[in-house]
């Protein structure tokens, strides 16, 4: 288990590290996650948070799951993926989660991730957390962006309902804009790389951008 751990811990903070951390970062993405978000709502009309289903590649999900102990082969429960999912959403706090706020043009920030954990569906692993908004915002505009700024992990969000509102007022709209299909730009980029300059940010090209208005 613990050498499964350091191997998904050591991927995902690679996502960040290899542009943040050592400075550089090849153009083209290595994680593939298809996703899923649900924006939820409290009584009152306000957003409380946002629900992540993020479904990893099937390379990246067999890489992971080696070495993973379980009392039936091939069957994983929750509890005996909990470690791994607890590394998963440790190791993502440091990037914000790939997932980033503004409600009437203010950035909004998160707490801590709650009700997160790991499943297995057809071979593919699928991380399921949430993310509550520090203090839950009643905006006339959300704008939320789930994208990664080095491009090491590149999101496709699902083709059907990719965003979902959870309890939202009947005058709440939600506009999604999957991001141009960069794969031309990103492979006349080729091999060059991008360092803490103005290139840093290169993944918000590739952005998935959600926008709810709420008149």
């Amino acid at each position: 288990m613990g050498k499964a751990i350091r191997r998904v811990l050591g991927l995902l903070l690679s996502a960040g590290a290899l542009a943040l951390g050592a400075g550089v970062a090849e153009a083209h993405p290595h994680v593939w996650i298809t996703a899923s978000s649900e924006l939820i709502y409290v009584p009152d009309g306000s957003i409380s948070g946002v629900r992540h289903a993020w479904t990893f590649d099937d390379m990246f999900s067999t890489y992971a799951l080696q070495g993973i102990e379980t009392k039936t082969q091939g069957v994983y429960s929750r509890e005996e993926l909990g470690p791994l999912a607890q590394t998963n959403v440790e190791s993502l706090k440091e990037f914000g989660f790939f997932t980033f706020a503004r409600a009437d043009g203010k950035k909004e920030k998160f707490q801590e991730p709650v009700d997160y954990f790991l499943e297995v569906k057809d071979g593919l692993l699928i991380l399921h957390f949430t993310l509550p908004l520090k203090t839950p915002v009643k905006p006339k505009e959300l704008a939320l962006e789930v994208f990664d700024p080095s491009f090491f992990v590149d999101f496709k969000f699902a083709d059907k309902d990719p965003v979902r509102l959870v309890g939202a007022p009947a005058t709440c709209q939600v506009n999604f804009q999957r991001p141009n299909d960069g794969t031309v730009n990103a492979q006349a980029l080729g091999e060059q790389t991008f360092t803490n300059g103005d290139n840093s940010n290169f993944g918000a090209m590739f952005a998935n951008k959600i926008t709810v208005t709420c008149p």
